[in-house]
């Protein structure tokens, strides 16, 4: 089938991969623009960017999708696949292939609709997660399913982990289902049970030490890798990596820090946890033990105290 793929981060790339795999023509293939990335903010290509160009894809970055409305429709894919692009189709392109924009989607709909789909969920405490197909319309993550498939969330899973396996998986639901198009027949949503997953800004990584220990072990869970939860102490801010629960530690108050030779337990508003990895500013990944001892802290983080 003649297609056009439009993704732009890491997740995208093993759906594009999957598309060729299967014999698929990709005569285009749609990302955002060059960006800053990395600690040095240079500019970089898109990571479906680099991997579309080693493979001499036609690769087009526009600003907005409209600007490539014409060259589109020159191509004249028979369908277009859509995994995390992060721009908007305008309503005049949705019905210009055959078989329209088909988007590959980390959650069962109509849950989670919106650009942080895992991370709500594990924010929230799902025990089941999962990714389908659907055909884009103009509403927000509203289409008709074509696929789907579901995924256990592990109490270890971070929103790095779990959307990397998604990813992996949902290539294949996604290959599938280029592969029936032209026989299935997609479903509407449910109307119950919808519910939305803005992106996740820094204010909403902020720990809040006077939560339940259950909260806050899902709120790190799920900010890990990005934006990543943090806390302050002392005024600078460190970032908290994930972490373990300590249900055998009720003496400590919340934000309270106490220090043993390899240990660094936080009270919280039920028990305590033990800090694993931590970040502090403008420094590498390291043990929260071998942090406090070089800080030569004492005291506790500060408290949100939302």
């Amino acid at each position: 089938m003649r297609i056009a793929f439009a993704g732009t981060p890491e997740v995208a790339v093993p759906s594009l991969s999957a598309l060729l795999d299967a014999g698929h023509d990709v005569v285009a293939v749609i990302t955002r623009p060059d960006a800053p990335a990395g600690r040095g903010r240079s500019v970089r290509p898109s990571p479906v960017a680099v991997f579309a160009s080693a493979r001499d894809l036609h690769v087009l970055k526009p600003e907005r999708l409209i600007e490539v409305a014409d060259e589109l429709e020159r191509l004249a894919p028979e369908m277009v696949a859509v995994v995390a692009y992060g721009g908007l189709v305008p309503a005049t392109m949705l019905d210009v292939p055959e078989y329209g924009w088909v988007n590959l989607h980390f959650s069962l709909l109509p849950a989670w609709r919106g650009a942080a789909p895992v991370q709500r969920a594990i924010m929230a405490g799902e025990d089941i997660t999962g990714a389908c197909t659907f055909r884009l319309e103009t509403g927000l993550d509203t289409g008709p399913i074509l696929g789907s498939l579901t995924r256990e969330i592990e109490d270890d899973d971070t929103a790095g982990s779990l959307l990397d396996a998604l990813a992996r998986e949902g290539a294949k639901l996604l290959a599938q289902t280029t592969a029936s198009i032209a026989s299935l027949t997609p479903v509407p949503q449910a109307v119950e049970g919808v519910s939305y997953a803005p992106k996740l800004e820094k204010a909403d990584a902020r720990i809040v030490w006077r939560h339940p220990a259950l909260a806050i072990d899902r709120l790190i869970r799920g900010c890990t890798p990005e934006p990543a939860a943090w806390t302050e102490i002392r005024g600078e801010r460190l970032v908290v990596g994930p972490i373990t629960p300590r249900p055998d530690v009720r003496d400590l108050e919340p934000a309270a820090v106490r220090a043993l030779a390899d240990q660094v337990l936080v009270g919280t508003g039920s028990h305590a946890i033990e800090l694993g990895l931590v970040k502090p500013a403008g420094r590498t990944w390291m043990d929260a033990a071998a942090w406090w001892r070089g800080a030569r802290l004492d005291g506790g983080f500060t408290d949100a105290g939302r």
